[in-house]
């Protein structure tokens, strides 16, 4: 049975996708659950000028996020701790203290944009890297300062 994706089906393919499915497939699980329609030639078109549409929301959002990423890149950013004995600070520092210390400078920035893969728990400089969008990846530079 020939079917236009709705939604993006993981190992099937992406939202507005004109695919071949198996009759059973389509019928017991893509269409009850509206990941699917049956295609003609309305539902074709549609889904067509969806995913163009799809295509250029995205083109858009890449374009700012490359803007944003060239006043990220390489831009070092200094988050104070309170610290005791060697420098060992109390907690860590998260990507919410990262994204305030962002923000501080005029720059609006979600927190789960920031990929630190491990919390913080030392002083010094970290480069963090900032998933912005697909492929672009800038690095900005942490600078955790004790205070006592």
């Amino acid at each position: 049975m020939k079917i236009v994706l709705q939604k993006d089906v993981l190992n099937l393919g992406d939202a507005g996708d004109l695919k071949e499915v198996a009759d059973g497939y389509a019928r017991n699980f893509l269409i009850p659950r509206r990941l699917a329609v049956r295609a003609n030639d309305g539902n074709t078109k549609a889904a067509i000028h969806q995913k163009r549409l799809a295509e250029l929301k995205r083109d858009k959002r890449v374009k700012v996020m490359k803007e944003l990423s060239s006043s990220l890149d390489g831009k070092t950013y200094e988050v104070k701790v309170k610290v005791g004995e060697n420098d060992k600070l109390f907690g860590s520092v998260t990507a919410n203290d990262i994204a305030l210390a962002i923000k501080n400078t005029g720059v609006e920035l979600d927190k789960r944009k920031l990929d630190l893969g491990e919390p913080i728990k030392t002083v010094g400089e970290f480069k963090i890297k900032v998933r912005l969008a697909e492929g672009v990846v800038p690095q900005i530079i942490v600078k955790v300062v004790g205070q006592a």
